[in-house]
């Protein structure tokens, strides 16, 4: 699954009771085990029934939102025993019955559901003895109107009529809500599925459609090709007014499906899978195992995720898939090919090969992101996806500094605490983990042990210690005590250096340490850190730090620690060095650029070095630095204009700092592309407008209304004069968030005429931009009404929270509690509501952010809050600690 890292992450089901996985003990965190077994694996049902395959028919009804099943499920009875308890939610079951596998009936059993724990037992009135069994079930269930079960996107069709689609999405544990299972992805088997559908509408699933069969009343019997093994949160199907593109790449046929229309915007997700299928078969040494490959584009949002991978039926929004030509860039280009990458890569981690229970769940994400990377940097080496880890990197370390932050593998006990596992350390931490390891075994030797992996567990369990075992062989190194000491313990290494130089080399002091934002005093905890030095010119030399260490580099001039910045910690220089650094940044390559800057700016806002420091390595950098160096740097200036906020002279002298830093470089970009440019000048040009806008510089604020006027006259861009579609959204964010009434309701006015479903969303979010805080109420007032679509209700409210008023947004989700989370998909709903507030800076909130969880969450559900808790603290105390350095560096720099 692709988290959309913008948006909420997830949480408990909205309206769904706690679901505890028993007393059952927790697979320890270390196994020495090789794959998972059924004795050691966290299960919540009995280990004394076990299904080997599902047959399965449903009979949606899309009208009226419910939908009629009977599952057929192959069991292993392994002990004698009255019950037989799967998991069931949403479900109401009319009648079961136990056959022999020769088809002899053992009885209808009682049947018994706690919505409670989410299970479903049936109860035998005699003993049923070890064996294989038919257990077969009718039951009906509902559709739902968010991203979860079997659920239904509305939207409007090109001929302006009103069009219903539905899809399934069972990661993590909803799969129990289209058909009763044991929902648990150490319970693999193989599915057959058969749905009873509209017969001018086209179906799709995990397998080829095997035929189709006249139902009577206008449906269809559609059948698909029997799976392989697999969990059930992989199952999936799609049904609508669909058109379907294919090609063929390594004896896989490929397709896209679009809502009809739609099919062009999918050509580029189609060349781009084409081209990977091929390289993947090779890089992980199995060829992918189904027949087709089926990328589906849905309408709307989901406040959790972008895309899932269900084998061979890949679920994406359509701002993860479609290249909508109104809004066409190289960013775009760039999220849609590294979301297919992602997903694709799960096909092997994750599908194939399949984590055992949640504990692991980075063995599917932490992967599919670090695949997501090698994959660009084989086919766009141009987006340079060494220095966009570096984001991804920062994203993880964001989180892993506060006390609220927990380990890659740490124990999972409910089904909210698997939700709330998808974040930044489970994806972002993983991804830099691995490819700091990957950097330690060597490349070579990293991609025999995954592929040693993949032929040893393919279609089975495991748990992450059988990968290292795997890796450890191929490279002969220690993988397994560095990786412990960073996926079994949370936060981040700390190197402290002292440099000095005589005859010729530089020698290094290292020392060990850990960077917290928010725990000064805290016990340091102790890793295994492979650490790399270089010089300006290249020599460099290598270590693994315990504790104390040395280093010694040819050369007198600057030395930087992390080299390449392939590992996972802060680095903290002695004065003298940091100055000689910050002198020769123009020096040093792009990527220790990021890393000197990222370091400083993390460092400097946990008072562990002087704020200048970073502030003279964003005024150091050359104007033609990296066009993502300068994104980065125009975004720590952002930062610092939250903290301005609300103190006029503050943001006056930082505004004139990002003109004179930032101006120059928008100006020589120029607003219009141009044919011989880098790929990622555009997305440079598109952060410059966005971040002097929101500054209010004067000149970029008035070319973004003028050529907003005239895209009125000129909505291709003719002429020139308007907006190029590579610049379309960062244009109306500018002019979105400085708008007064009379703008905003012409935004909302293009909104509710827009024709294309991804645009209609980006239009309706702008409006909860807007800084006037009677436009942000209207824009709050609106995402309650029809008008916007119940998917894009919530990302209006998400938009006063980001574009500056967290506190209206927070406050108004709580006094329209019910209504809001009607609209809110429900595994994004803890998240979604504490998300909203961590950008404020009242101490009230916290009070207020206790009180809704004491009031709304259970225990095991409240992490989110407390994070946005751990945020605002530290908020508060930046503003107060921090921002007189900055003050004092603006005025004797002269701004």
């Amino acid at each position: 699954m692709k988290i959309n890292v913008r948006c909420a992450m997830p949480a408990l089901l909205a309206g769904v009771a706690l679901s505890t996985f028993g007393t059952i003990p927790a697979l320890a965190q270390v196994s020495t085990s090789q794959g998972a077994t059924a004795a050691t694996v966290t299960t919540q049902l009995p280990r004394s029934v076990r299904p080997t395959h599902y047959d399965v028919i449903v009979t949606p009804d899309a009208q009226a939102l419910t939908f009629a099943g009977k599952a057929a499920i192959t069991v292993e009875v392994l002990e004698e025993t009255r019950t037989i308890t799967l998991q069931a939610a949403d479900l109401a079951i009319a009648s079961a019955a136990l056959a022999t596998s020769g088809g002899k009936r053992v009885g209808a059993p009682l049947v018994q559901l706690n919505a409670e724990e989410q299970t479903a037992t049936f109860t035998f009135a005699k003993a049923v003895a070890p064996g294989s069994y038919v257990l077969s079930i009718d039951y009906t269930g509902k559709i739902n109107t968010q991203a979860f079960g079997l659920f239904a996107l509305d939207y409007k069709a090109a001929d302006g009529s009103q069009k219903r689609a539905l899809f399934t999405q069972f990661e993590n544990s909803d799969a129990r809500r289209f058909m009763p299972s044991w929902d648990e992805p150490f319970y693999k088997a193989t599915f057959g599925l058969k749905m009873v559908v509209p017969s001018d509408e086209m179906a799709v699933g995990n397998l080829p459609v095997e035929s189709r069969k006249p139902a009577g009343k206008g449906k269809t019997l559609v059948t698909f090709g029997q799976s392989p093994k697999m969990s059930t949160y992989l199952l999936f199907f799609g049904l609508g007014d669909f058109e379907r593109k294919t090609t063929q790449a390594a004896g896989t046929e490929i397709g896209v499906l679009t809502k009809r229309g739609d099919l062009a915007q999918a050509d580029y997700a189609l060349g781009a899978s084409a081209d990977l299928l091929p390289w993947m078969n090779d890089y992980f040494g199995t060829p992918y195992p189904l027949p087709k490959l089926d990328h589906i584009a849905a309408p709307g949002r989901s406040q959790f995720f972008s895309a899932m991978e269900n084998w061979g039926g890949i679920f994406y929004f359509e701002n993860a898939m479609l290249l909508d030509p109104k809004i066409a860039s190289n960013a775009l280009r760039e999220r849609i090919f590294t979301v297919v990458a992602h997903e694709m890569a799960h096909q092997w981690f994750g599908d194939l090969v399949t984590m055992s229970w949640w504990d692991d769940l980075w063995l599917n994400e932490g992967f599919a992101s670090w695949m997501e990377s090698r994959a660009t940097e084989k086919f766009h080496p141009e987006w340079h996806p060494e220095l966009t880890a570096m984001g991804s990197r920062e994203l993880a370390m964001g989180q892993d500094a506060y006390v609220t932050t927990h380990p890659i593998i740490h124990p999972i006990k409910t089904v909210e605490e698997a939700s709330q596992a998808f974040d930044s350390i489970t994806y972002s931490k993983g991804e830099a983990v691995i490819r700091m390891l990957e950097a330690y075994a060597g490349s070579k030797q990293w991609q025999a042990g995954v592929q040693a992996y993949m032929k040893r567990y393919q279609h089975s369990n495991t748990v992450t210690d059988d990968l290292w075992t795997e890796i450890e062989k191929a490279s002969g190194k220690p993988i397994a005590q560095i990786a412990h000491d960073f996926t079994l313990q949370s936060g981040i290494p700390l190197v402290k250096v002292s440099a000095s130089c005589a005859g010729g080399q530089t020698s290094l002091s290292l020392e060990q340490g850990e960077f917290t934002r928010d725990r000064a005093d805290k016990k340091p905890l102790a890793w295994r850190v492979p650490v790399r030095a270089a010089g300006l010119t290249g020599e460099a030399a290598d270590t693994l730090l315990q504790g104390k260490g040395a280093l010694k580099v040819a050369g007198c001039g600057p030395v930087v620690v992390n080299a390449g910045q392939s590992g996972y910690y802060r680095v903290l220089y002695d004065p003298a060095t940091f100055a000689g650094l910050a002198q020769s940044i123009a020096k040093v390559q792009p990527v220790d650029q990021l890393g000197i800057l990222n370091d400083a700016v993390a460092l400097g806002y946990a008072g562990r070095q002087p704020m200048a420091d970073m502030l003279d390595v964003l005024k150091g950098l050359p104007g033609d630095a990296s066009p993502q160096v300068m994104e980065r740097a125009a975004k720590v200036i952002a930062e610092i204009g939250g903290y301005a906020k609300g103190d006029d002279k503050r943001q006056a002298a930082l505004s004139r700092f990002a003109t004179a830093r930032l101006l120059p470089v928008l100006q020589r970009l120029g607003w219009t592309p141009r044919a011989d440019e880098q790929v990622t000048d555009g997305d440079l040009r598109g952060t410059l407008i966005e971040t002097l806008g929101a500054l209010g510089e004067p000149t970029v604020l008035a070319e973004a209304r003028r050529r907003f006027a005239a895209s009125k006259t000129d909505p291709s861009n003719k002429t020139g004069g308007g907006i190029d579609p590579s610049l379309r959204v960062s244009i109306l964010t500018v002019v979105a968030k400085n708008a007064d009434a009379q703008t905003w309701d012409a935004l909302h006015e293009m909104a509710k005429s827009e024709s294309s479903a991804q645009v209609k969303t980006t239009l309706y979010s702008l409006l909860g931009m807007a800084r006037d805080p009677a436009l942000a109420d209207k824009a709050l007032a609106l995402s309650l009404t029809d008008e916007p679509g119940v998917t894009t209700s919530p990302v209006i409210i998400s938009s006063v929270a980001t574009g500056g008023q967290p506190d209206k947004a927070f406050d108004f989700v709580i006094a329209n509690h019910d209504a809001v989370m009607a609209r809110v998909d429900g595994s994004g709903a803890t998240r979604y509501v504490a998300k909203l507030a961590q950008g404020s800076a009242d101490p009230a909130m916290e009070g207020k952010l206790k009180a809704y969880a004491s009031a709304r969450l259970s225990v095991g559900a409240r992490r989110p809050v407390d994070e946005a808790i751990a945020k605002i603290r530290d908020r508060i105390s930046v503003k107060q600690t921090r921002m007189g350095e900055v003050d004092a560096w603006l005025k004797k720099a002269g701004y």
